[in-house]
């Protein structure tokens, strides 16, 4: 499968989470594309995607090598580097990258300390330049917001130049299990509803995640307030949808966000001519027409 996709792979310097965030025009990318071993590495092939190369690499690590040499080992191993694409990073922060030169143009990559970002198949470099300026001006940010914030701003700017079809933030800590595991498989806008997505899961899902057995402790039951939240009807939960919308509730249409703003802009000529047609007086021309039952 050829996953023209455009990601990053980063570890955060004050937690030491791992993490990738992607985005592509190929139905479920999370499923595919992003792996990480947690206190470890992180990796994301792509292109011409190659799974076992990104296994391989990281198992480089775990035996001891740092990014740069594990992925370098890996792409030795593959006779189809040249249409591969990866990025790697280590659990020390240290970053490579891979983009083979028959990938599919535009495509490149950038790396710096603690983070490697790449695509093929892009729009054109401004996709990564903007991921860039968006993950390295978010350093306050918690570490998975600076990677969903990454897949916006190359999505802004362009991103996959066939389209949007599915997107995917992965994030390890400590645990064996995901701080945060959330796929978009297949949307119209896969980074818009991602950030829906994660924003529900922020309120939802984390204070029951935060309650959750870890390594070196005793398990201990959830706390009263996260069973009590998580009895309550989705609709009923922080974070939730607005009960009604006129969208679905007339139209019988779910539009995100983005979608709405393009619709109201596409048929703006439309609603400005029904404007003014209702504000011409046709008495003149012909007279008002009464049904009476």
């Amino acid at each position: 499968m050829n996953y023209n996709t455009f990601s990053i792979v980063a570890r955060c310097p004050r937690s030491g989470m791992l993490g990738v965030a992607v985005s592509t025009a190929v139905p479920a990318v999370g499923a595919i594309c992003p792996r990480i071993i947690p206190g470890v590495g992180a990796a994301s092939t792509q292109a011409w995607v190659n799974p076992y190369l990104a296994i391989d690499a990281l198992n480089r690590l775990q035996a001891g090598a740092d990014a740069p040499a594990a992925l370098a080992e890996a792409l030795r191993a593959d006779d189809a580097r040249d249409v591969r694409q990866i990025g790697l990073v280590d659990a020390a922060g240290r970053a490579a990258s891979w983009s083979g030169p028959a990938c599919t143009p535009w495509f490149g990559q950038l790396t710096g300390e603690g983070w490697a970002i790449q695509g093929n198949m892009l729009t054109g470099p401004e996709v990564l330049d903007a991921m860039r300026d968006a993950f390295l001006g978010a350093e306050d940010a918690a570490f998975p917001e600076r990677l969903v914030l990454a897949l916006e701003a190359g999505q802004s700017v362009g991103g996959d130049k066939r389209g949007k079809q599915s997107a995917a933030v992965l994030v390890y800590g400590v645990e064996d299990y995901p701080a945060v595991d959330l796929r978009v498989d297949e949307h119209s806008y896969p980074v818009t509803e991602l950030r829906r997505v994660w924003t529900v899961f922020q309120a939802q899902t984390m204070p029951f995640l935060q309650g959750m057995p870890r390594k070196g402790q005793p398990p201990q039951p959830s706390p009263d307030e996260v069973v009590a939240l998580l009895l309550l009807p989705p609709a009923e939960r922080p974070g939730a949808a607005p009960a009604s919308d006129l969208w679905i509730d007339i139209l019988g249409i779910d539009v995100p966000p983005q979608r709405r703003a393009e619709l109201l802009a596409a048929f703006s000529t439309i609603g400005a001519e029904i404007r003014r047609l209702r504000g011409l007086d046709l008495t003149d021309i012909h007279p008002a027409v009464v049904f009476r039952p």
